[in-house]
């Protein structure tokens, strides 16, 4: 496993913005450059113009986005990853990790850690930002 809070540029896309702000800025005090997508077109847009090692795709995006947007991420970048939040993407061929419905702010910091083979922080050093 690689070292615990290697930085990440991570995609983040949510169909709400409330949502998307306040867990992009979880994400990024766990130490992570984070680019923010509001809603599918965005996330398009967003993997047209750059490279990420990791695309989150949120739970306020539709079911469908959930499902379709994973297809685009691999076709951008075979080797980003993906982690869908509020899903059952373990029958999806190239979700990388997801998370139940209501996951903690913590589990989602964790998954994030296992999906890209890092060791997961600590709930201490999360909440810090580090």
């Amino acid at each position: 496993m690689s070292k615990v809070g290697a930085k990440l540029k991570v995609l983040y896309g949510e169909a709400d913005t409330e949502v998307l702000a306040a867990q992009a800025a979880a994400v990024e005090r766990a130490g992570h450059a984070v680019e923010q997508a509001l809603g599918r077109k965005a996330v398009l847009e967003a993997l047209k113009k750059g490279q990420f090692d990791l695309v989150v795709l949120g739970q306020t995006l539709t079911r469908n986005d959930r499902h379709h947007l994973v297809y685009m991420v691999k076709k951008a970048a075979t080797a980003t990853r993906v982690l869908v939040l509020h899903a059952d993407g373990s029958r999806h061929p190239y979700v990388d990790g997801c998370t139940d419905t209501g996951a903690s702010l913590e589990t989602v910091l964790a998954k994030i850690a296992e999906v890209m083979g890092q060791e997961p922080p600590t709930a201490r050093a999360a909440a810090a930002g580090r």
